[in-house]
């Protein structure tokens, strides 16, 4: 019988021999630092779970009504050495676990920028973190390199060994990024960005997918992570720039659209700027950016004059659901700027048209009125969008 129970388990084994613990053994610093702080509390934790449960289980055998030995004593109360022993214990481990705790949530903070690159090395003077664009789509990942000017969707890589600076966003719905062999998941959110700092430590291809459910794509929302040599890198690098396409604005919108299982996809070249379109949500030509409408917020806002700005698109089906209700018109470009700055005259000579500049966008040029004739005004700098304003 006990041969043919340790038959049984042969199976079981095997199975479990064909599991990938990613997360107990990654392959970069960072979620080595995390799996220790996993382990380092799952242990605290046993020092008490694994007295009590074995315990529970001797004293169930101790206390058994067959068992005429064991001492009935219904009068005990209290044991203050035992007292000690049962608040003492569980205090002790959770100033451990805070301390562990506190340690990890400000050396593992993923806005922390790196230091070292693995326990035994620090990271060079003269390295410089690669930077890398997420952007989370329906249901497929965006992966833009402004350093090499290329664009990938559903496939990333990083040379071995070198800081990676995440910078992360949502087209429309709210996601979760996560690569369980490089770091802890990190939300992608609409409107907003997140950041991570993390390292590649062992050459070798890797999931990374969404951890945040967010429609019926979800579970296909899947990518490679492939950690690669310096060459490797330049070689994947070289792959994308050779297989053409721009990704520029019209690009992305066709892009935008809902899609499951979408295959890899490169662009050899990507509009400047293309990222902080998609994070304050105006990428369409014509609306304004969220920057500049929450720096019109902080100014006062339009009043009842910014009324004037809304357009309601005739939207229908899916896209209704994507982005209903009206949004903000926008003048997104030196060209319109100037045309509406020489016609504002004629169309409605009481009021003045300036640029208001967005948070975090370079303050533009003045736009001065010109007459019929006059030499075109100098180009503006970065998107603005046009402020009527009393005169």
């Amino acid at each position: 019988m006990k041969i043919f129970r340790t038959a049984l388990m042969v199976p079981v084994i095997a199975l479990l021999g064909g599991c990938n613990f990613v997360v107990l053994h990654p392959a970069g610093f960072v979620a080595e630092q995390q799996r220790d702080v996993l382990l380092i509390s799952t242990a605290l934790m046993l020092l008490v779970i694994a007295p009590v449960m074995a315990l529970t289980a001797y004293f169930a055998w101790r206390y058994r009504a067959s068992n005429a030995k064991a001492a009935y004593d219904p009068d005990w109360d209290h044991s203050t050495a035992l007292e000690l022993v049962i608040w003492s214990a569980p205090l002790l481990i959770i100033i451990c676990l805070g301390a562990v705790t506190w340690m990890g949530t400000h050396l593992l903070d993923p806005y922390r920028r790196l230091d070292r690159v693995s326990r035994d090395a620090p990271v060079p003077a003269d390295v410089k973190p690669l930077e890398v664009q997420v952007a989370a789509l329906d249901w497929k990942w965006l992966f833009i390199y402004p350093e090499q000017g290329i664009a990938v969707v559903n496939e990333m890589a990083a040379p071995v060994n070198r800081p990676v600076h995440f910078r992360i966003t949502a087209s429309a719905v709210m996601n979760s990024f996560y690569v369980p062999a490089l770091a802890g998941q990190i939300y992608a959110m609409p409107a907003m960005q997140s950041q991570l700092h993390a390292v590649i430590n062992r050459p070798g291809e890797y999931a990374g997918f969404s951890a945040n459910y967010s429609g019926a794509g979800f579970s296909q929302m899947r990518f490679r992570f492939l950690g690669l040599d310096d060459a490797g890198f330049a070689q994947w690098v070289q792959q994308a720039k050779e297989a053409g396409g721009v990704l520029d604005r019209a690009a992305y919108l066709e892009l935008e659209q809902p899609s499951v299982n979408a295959p890899v996809r490169r662009f050899g070249a990507v509009e400047p700027n293309l990222f902080d379109l998609i994070r304050n949500l105006c990428v369409e030509p014509g609306r304004m950016c969220r920057s500049e409408m929450m720096a019109v917020d902080a100014a006062g806002g339009l009043g009842p004059e910014g009324l004037r700005a809304l357009v309601r698109p005739a939207r229908t089906g899916l896209a209704r659901l994507r982005r209903p209700g009206a949004f903000v018109a926008s003048i997104c470009t030196p060209e319109q700027a100037l045309a509406m700055a020489s016609a504002a005259p004629a169309v409605d000579p009481g009021r003045s048209w300036t640029p208001a500049a967005g948070l975090g966008l370079p303050r533009p040029g003045s736009v001065a009125r010109q007459p019929a004739g006059a030499a075109a005004a100098p180009p503006l700098a970065g998107p603005q969008s046009l402020r009527p304003e009393r005169s």
